[in-house]
């Protein structure tokens, strides 16, 4: 996700595009998981906030990283979501100390 976080809200196209998935599984994970819960305009389009965005790195954290079923994911977040959503935050900033440690190494 860019550092630009000044933003209200994110169409389903900018969050797809921040996870590399595609729009279909935004709109899935919205219907399963009940921490996905965006606004819509007028014209019936998704409107995501920073924390809708927030929750979808956890869930992509839990089901496209660690290998989570929905349901085992959901357990997760229901079972223990603050732990969940702390070390789902934590990898989040390891991957970009590790981006910034191969960028800083290519210039070397």
């Amino acid at each position: 996700m860019s550092d630009n976080d000044s933003k209200l809200y994110y169409s389903i196209g900018e969050v797809a595009k921040m996870f590399e998935v595609n729009t279909s599984l935004i709109r899935f994970w919205e219907k399963e998981f009940d921490i996905i819960k965006p606004k819509k305009n007028k014209k019936g389009n998704r409107l995501f906030t920073k924390k809708d965005i927030d929750n979808f790195h956890v869930i992509f954290h839990l089901v496209k990283e660690k290998g989570f079923t929905l349901e085992g994911a959901k357990k997760k977040l229901k079972g223990n979501k603050e732990a969940t959503i702390n070390n789902a935050d934590v990898v989040q900033s390891l991957q970009k100390i590790k981006k910034f440690l191969l960028e800083l190494k290519e210039e070397l």
